[in-house]
């Protein structure tokens, strides 16, 4: 049994607790945030300072998870922790199905009711939110976050930083290209490049 650190103690971080704690793997979890003395008491488990404080905790925690919104704070902060000493765990919440076949980068999160299909490859810091599903051969970079309800057609390639929004669709063998932004119940069916955002059935850039 280990100890988890939680970078982050807003809503996505509570969530990712509540993923670990499900998940049995760990005697301890605790939050580190910027607005600790506010927060200090409001959550079920204990906020110790700080994140610049996480260096402190390394003897009792051996293990972190980042859990900030922003996808590249979220990799600055997972590089930081690795860098000095600690585990980066993949979480996955019991209800969610994953392939064996699936490749799953370090700080990663799979949320509960998600599916990852075969041969799936997952970046470092990124998060398959609830009941979103990833379908077989998907190439899904760093720091993306494939939001609740997402669906992704087989041989789908997202890359770095992208979000893409709640309910989303995204038909068989489309490339979508970093840092962009896919609206809420968009319907992907072309090529989206770098940084664009996209909204609509079908979508199209704003």
């Amino acid at each position: 049994m280990k100890g988890l650190l939680v970078l982050g103690a807003g809503g996505h971080g509570k969530v990712v607790a509540e993923v670990a704690e499900a998940a049995g793997d760990w005697q301890k979890i605790a939050f580190l945030d910027d607005r600790h003395k506010a927060l200090d008491g409001t959550l079920r488990w204990p906020i110790l300072g700080g994140l610049d404080d996480f260096s402190s905790f390394r003897s009792n925690y051996s293990h972190a998870i980042v859990a900030i919104g922003d996808a590249s704070l979220r990799l600055r902060w997972l590089e930081r922790v690795v860098a000095n000493g600690f585990h980066a765990p993949v979480l996955m919440h019991p209800t969610a199905w994953v392939s064996p076949s699936a490749s799953l980068g370090r700080g990663s999160v799979v949320m509960a009711n998600a599916v990852v299909q075969a041969e799936v490859k997952l970046g470092e810091g990124s998060i398959v939110n609830t009941a979103a599903s990833v379908d077989h051969d998907c190439i899904i970079g760093n720091g993306v976050h494939i939001c609740p309800g997402v669906n992704l057609g087989g041989d789908v390639k997202v890359g770095n930083g992208s979000w893409l929004g709640i309910g989303c669709s995204v038909v068989q063998g489309i490339k979508i290209g970093k840092s962009v932004t896919v609206g809420a119940g968009a319907v992907v069916i072309n090529d989206i490049k770098d940084g664009l955002t996209v909204v609509g059935i079908p979508a199209k850039e704003v």
